[in-house]
């Protein structure tokens, strides 16, 4: 997989329908045990909520999980799971807390305020894709370091951190498509006497 869509911000929305209070939580997670966590951690700081219902998804593992914690069968913890399927997010938990109002929703509005509740906490924490990236690494003269460090990101890399010793070494991830073309630029802007070394791989976020 070279990339996929996920969030990386915590995001709490909240809305009333029909004196229902809803409130709708997102939090990235790697693993189960995260998202178990996270349930837990709602479930214990709204004690007193009629329902708590949740889903999530993994990318690694493929788990997909959901429970409607009460509520009609159908009406809460697929709605629930759906959203996040059709915006194509993974690593992520989503958990809805519901305290009920007095007046029944009835099936179609349990469906639409849960799906509601994600969506929104979804739209408010943001959506991003995430990127396999090269991770690389160069040395150059002091001399050199203006122009080499410029050149990073005009060929499309972002400089992760920079140490200064007897010369320059500049740590930095780029998509790797755009490897070669930086290669290049190097080699012309330093004569031959810079290239960069690839150390690894990772995901990152990208616009």
């Amino acid at each position: 997989m070279e990339e996929y869509k996920t969030i990386l911000t915590p995001a709490d929305v909240e809305f009333v329908e029909r004196r229902s209070r809803f409130i709708g939580h997102v939090r990235p997670v790697s693993s189960e045990e995260e998202a178990l966590a996270f349930l837990a951690e709602m479930r214990s700081q709204h004690w007193d909520a009629t329902h708590n219902v949740y889903a999530y998804r993994l990318r690694e593992s493929g788990v997909q999980r959901y429970s409607d914690d009460g509520e009609p069968q159908g009406t809460a913890g697929i709605p629930t799971l759906d959203v996040l399927r059709k915006s194509g997010v993974t690593d992520i938990a989503a958990v809805v807390t519901r305290y009920f109002g007095g007046i029944l929703l009835g099936a179609g509005g349990l469906v639409r305020a849960y799906s509601h509740a994600v969506s929104l906490a979804l739209e408010s924490s943001g959506v991003v894709t995430m990127r396999m990236c090269a991770l690389a690494q160069l040395t150059c003269s002091y001399s050199q370091y203006g122009r080499v460090a410029a050149l990073i990101p005009e060929r499309g890399g972002v400089l992760d951190d920079t140490q200064f010793g007897e010369a320059v070494t500049l740590s930095f991830h780029i998509a790797p498509d755009g490897l070669p073309a930086l290669q290049k630029a190097l080699a012309d802007a330093t004569c031959g006497e810079c290239a960069a070394l690839v150390t690894g791989e990772r995901f990152f976020a990208c616009s």
